[in-house]
């Protein structure tokens, strides 16, 4: 079966180049026959001649963006020498690419192919170029439509380029292929869609000319599952709905609810970044109230922690390097974002005190973003990725790989930015301490940076934005934002809470919202998009929404048909307590707070305005670079010196024993072994200890030739240690 698959394709390919030969016209054009093969067979790859600057000598526009660049490249670059009118067949260009002539990249084209034949053709032809009146690509389909595949299922997928008076043509063979999940569905050169064995689901994207088409697929586990089995389970609200509706197609079931000591941890660490005490733990585990986690959920979220906790993670993407903008902006941005949360300032607001601020870097600590950012590409670079949930840095310079925004979108986003304005002492890094006023200048512009066009402020996807002299082009912007209808603002809002919350984002990295990089679950994120903006964009009402589900509350032990579930949220995902919260952690246990330095005395490491604060421990567990710029990127991985550190280090050595530490103190007291266990097991876990962890943690204490305090501090040692602790399950 997969023979014929394979053929049906090639001969699918070679009616293409038939029919692209045999044009009633008679035409062979640059823009529709020749740069879809450079870009097939990687010539304008950014590894080769598409990189910055090109390869020895010889540069084209990464993927074809620009025409005009690679004609001029490839027909008068290097005095003509690449091409040779009077034998086509002996072109450099052909010479190189076949691997007669030596070729650092080796061979990508085999000589006499469909491909060699064309460009031999195109050449002798005189190498001719589209017109104005020729017919353009304007979208690329695939075929046949989406469906689940079967485990090692293979089917041929067919690329078939549209153009602008109706024609159609099989392209299958010019267009470059991609699996979003190639564990699970793997697609090769040909447009072969091969199903692994691994149920889940991808989505196979196709370029060709510029232009991108997905298809969405996935493999369903073989064993079907009782309908009746999702009927049964437990539903809160309309998350619980369409998450199970998804498992429901893909045949996964959901792993059963957590237990209350799990939700317990969860909740604080997820709300307000802390472990909850043994005493809270106590209360909490003894309630029998049936609303007793919807209560709890509503207290964290007025907690002053919340605050602290949600300021500290927006200071990862916001808060700059201090020695840059000096000191005090950093202060006051700070004070910003902890204020913002606070008064639980609604997101859409947020953002736009934010984007619109002005005023001085020292009392009006939003306007730090555009101290440290301080050009329209600059600023509409972080601006697109945070509020937008869109990379458009790759449109910067040429057009983006993987999505339809070019230099023009990027541009034209980024003349929003072209009026800010700045009074007072610039930046003079490493010490920037002035004084300086955001404002909006008089004037400003940007222009396209080949064109040297100057470009209006135009939106994503839109027309351009009319605006006056008095006008701000910038509240223009959060004005077509915050519009009910936009098509990024409030999904990239919606899932960046439930990435916070579920440890992974329905779109995964959350600030790469596009067509190629499709949600896991599309339906889910578009009505908690809904759901945000109908709450008013209160984000704490949102939190406990999600947190009032049962897909939140999903314990993380995987059954038989969700161990490879890592998109549908079958499952809770663990994940290491962030370093801020684990040193936190590490504090409340141990009973010793740690002095941070350039930090009020007894600050926690959430509170903490800087990342510049010296802690080997932060910077052991992930906390960003400072040095980074700007310092926002975290490493989630485990690594051997964070073992050791926890092992051998001799700051958590020292807390477990110090003098005026927990572990002293139980130890000084007169509480039972069986009490002190159930106290540091709370106060780690928030459970109690089992039956065999008691016992066995009894006997040490009635070991022959050890102290109480000897047997209390291994204790501790031993769960600061553990997974279970260092993990939030």
């Amino acid at each position: 079966m997969r023979g014929v698959a394979t053929i049906g394709v090639r001969i699918a390919a070679l009616a293409w180049s038939m029919t692209a030969l045999g044009r009633a016209d008679d035409r062979l054009l640059f823009e529709t026959d020749i740069q879809p093969i450079l870009t097939a067979r990687g010539c304008n790859a950014g590894g080769c001649h598409g990189k910055s600057g090109g390869k020895n000598g010889f540069a084209l526009s990464l993927f074809g963006f620009d025409a005009d660049g690679d004609h001029r490249s490839i027909v008068s670059g290097a005095r003509g020498r690449r091409v040779d009118f009077a034998a086509p067949d002996r072109s450099l260009l052909l010479l190189k690419a076949t691997a007669l002539e030596p070729h650092g990249g080796g061979r990508r084209i085999e000589e006499g192919s469909a491909d060699h034949q064309r460009l031999v053709e195109w050449i002798a032809r005189g190498a001719p170029r589209a017109g104005p009146a020729d017919p353009r690509v304007e979208r690329v389909e695939i075929g046949p439509p989406p469906r689940l595949l079967g485990s090692g299922e293979a089917l041929p997928l067919v690329a078939t380029a549209c153009f602008t008076d109706g024609s159609t043509r099989i392209v299958t063979a010019d267009c470059a292929w991609q699996s979003s999940e190639p564990v699970v569905v793997k697609v090769a050169a040909d447009g072969l869609a091969t199903a692994g064995a691994l149920p889940g689901e991808a989505t196979v994207m196709v370029r060709y000319m510029g232009l991108i088409a997905t298809w969405d697929t996935g493999v369903a586990r073989p064993q079907p599952v009782d309908p009746a089995a999702y009927a049964a389970l437990p539903r809160a609200n309309f998350i619980d709905d369409l998450v199970y509706a998804r498992l429901r197609h893909l045949g996964i079931q959901p792993s059963p609810p957590c237990s209350d000591s799990t939700f317990l941890r969860r909740a604080h660490v997820d709300v307000i970044g802390r472990l909850p005490t043994a005493a809270e733990a106590r209360v909490f585990l003894a309630d029998a109230a049936p609303d007793k986690r919807a209560r709890l959920v509503a207290a964290l979220l007025e907690r002053g922690e919340y605050a602290d906790f949600q300021a500290n993670k927006w200071a990862d993407l916001l808060r700059p390097n201090p020695y840059r903008v000096g000191i005090k902006a950093t202060m006051a941005l700070d004070a910003f974002l902890r204020d913002a949360f606070r008064r639980n300032l609604p997101h859409d607001a947020f953002v736009r005190e934010l984007l619109t601020a002005r005023g001085s870097t020292f009392r009006d600590g939003a306007t730090t973003m555009f101290r440290d950012r301080r050009s329209p590409d600059e600023i509409v670079t972080m601006v697109s990725q945070l509020f937008l949930g869109t990379r458009l840095e790759c449109a910067k310079c040429h057009q983006h790989p993987f999505e339809r925004y070019g230099q023009e979108d990027f541009y034209s986003l980024a003349a929003f930015f072209s009026r800010v304005g700045y009074r007072g002492t610039g930046l003079s890094p490493p010490i920037s301490g002035g004084e300086e006023f955001v404002t909006l200048a008089d004037r400003g512009e940007v222009r396209h940076p080949l064109t040297g066009k100057v470009l209006p402020p135009r939106p994503l996807l839109a027309e351009p934005i009319a605006l006056s002299e008095r006008d701000d082009p910038r509240v223009a912007l959060v004005e077509w934002m915050t519009r009910p209808d936009n098509p990024f603002f409030f999904r990239a809002a919606a899932n960046r809470v439930w990435a916070d919350l579920m440890g992974v984002g329905l779109v995964d990295p959350v600030d790469d919202l596009r067509a190629t990089n499709p949600p896991g679950n599309a339906a889910l994120l578009d009505a908690l998009a809904v759901e945000y903006r109908r709450l008013g964009m209160d984000t704490k009402r949102f939190i406990a929404t999600i947190m009032a589900s049962e897909v939140y509350a999903a314990s993380s032990t995987p059954d038989a048909t969700n161990a490879a579930d890592h998109r549908s949220f079958s499952r809770r995902v663990r994940r290491r307590l962030r370093a801020e919260v684990l040193a936190d952690a590490v504090d409340d246990l141990t009973g010793v707070p740690t002095a941070y330095p350039g930090a009020a005395p007894e600050s926690r490491a959430v509170q903490l305005w800087t990342h510049r604060s010296g802690s080997t421990f932060l910077d052991v567990f992930g906390r960003p670079d400072p040095n980074q710029d700007p310092p926002c990127q975290r490493d989630p991985d485990a690594t051997v010196v964070q073992a050791l550190h926890l092992l051998n280090g001799p700051q958590i050595a020292g807390k477990i024993a110090a003098e005026d530490g927990a572990a002293a103190r139980l130890a000084a007291g007169d509480l039972a072994p069986a009490a002190v266990i159930e106290e540091l097991y709370l106060a780690a876990y928030s459970r109690f200890p089992t039956s065999e962890e008691r016992i066995a943690l009894e006997a040490e204490f009635a070991r022959a030739g050890r102290g109480r305090r000897q047997v209390v501090e291994d204790i501790l040692w031993a769960l600061v240690n553990s997974a279970e602790f260092v993990y939030e399950d």
